[in-house]
């Protein structure tokens, strides 16, 4: 009987073991905990995103952000824009994403972007990755590439 048991015994450890494997997309992660860490917001098409960042390119940005320095990622070309805003700006403005999660281009790495309203403009709220493009274009705001690659990740889409 007590041979049954361990037999029994076995074969249902295997089965939940079987069970977390899939449940973790076949990855041996290791056992989960919750991590508190910084979170921060920001627009894309007018709704507010949730996002983390882990890695920067940028070593002296790393440091203000305590965040990893990951040189590199900033060789990774074709990343989605995160739009910046230096100096003015309207009230409430945050950063602004060129993707988000469900979309063809979305991936967590940012190629990252300073937006600077021209002298005598007066700043809107930027909440979308067109309005900008849209305000450069039309000469009310300049763009400057940082070239600073962030690793960000989008953790919350809120429509």
């Amino acid at each position: 009987m007590p041979r049954r048991i361990v037999s029994v015994t076995a074969v249902m450890l295997a089965l939940a073991a079987g069970a977390t494997y899939a449940a973790a997309g076949g990855l041996l992660l290791g056992p989960a905990s919750t991590a508190k860490t910084r979170a921060f917001k920001g627009y894309y098409d007018g709704h507010k995103d949730t996002f983390l960042v882990t890695d920067v390119s940028n070593k002296a940005q790393a440091t203000a952000l305590k965040a990893n320095y990951a040189a590199a990622i900033g060789r990774v070309r074709g990343a989605p824009a995160q739009y910046f805003v230096r100096g003015t700006a309207a009230k409430g403005q945050l950063s602004v994403f060129g993707s988000e999660p469900g979309e063809s281009d979305y991936n967590p790495l940012w190629e990252e972007f300073f937006v600077t309203w021209k002298t005598g403009v007066t700043p809107v709220l930027l909440v979308k990755d067109d309005q900008i493009k849209s305000l450069a274009k039309a000469k009310n705001v300049t763009l400057k590439d940082a070239h600073i690659v962030l690793n960000a990740p989008i953790t919350k889409v809120v429509k």
